[in-house]
């Protein structure tokens, strides 16, 4: 029960923070010009950085499933191969949302930065 409450959250969680992003960007203010984005902030090109972040997350994801079934089928050299895989994938994947922050245009308080930085956390803890 304890571990459904807590997924729970994170998912919730997760939720709002892309509602948040998705509701800013459907129904821009008055505040920013009723456009999005609004004038003077450049838009990340998706074919870039978040392109490449995506095939990196899905093979962490694959190589963290592989370390898996090996560790269920008693076979630790491949286990600690697969976790050695997705630790290195890891690393370079935050390497990467690091350097799309760093260029990306707009400020900190930002829910992209919440959305992926929370994300971010969540894969690392």
């Amino acid at each position: 029960m304890v571990l459904f409450r807590s997924s729970y959250r994170r998912l919730c969680s997760f939720l709002s923070y892309f509602r948040a992003s998705s509701h800013s960007s459907l129904a821009p203010t008055v505040e920013i010009g009723g456009i999005w984005p609004p004038k003077g902030i450049g838009v990340l090109d998706p074919r870039e950085i978040p392109f490449l972040n995506t095939p990196i997350l899905l093979s962490s994801g694959a190589a963290v499933t592989w370390a898996h079934h090996a560790i269920l089928a008693g076979k630790e050299k491949r286990a600690v191969y697969a976790l050695v895989a997705t630790v290195s994938l890891a690393l370079v994947l935050t390497g990467f949302q690091g350097m799309e922050y760093y260029q990306a245009p707009f400020t900190i308080s930002d829910t992209f930065f919440l959305a992926t930085g929370f994300h971010g956390f969540h894969v690392i803890i």
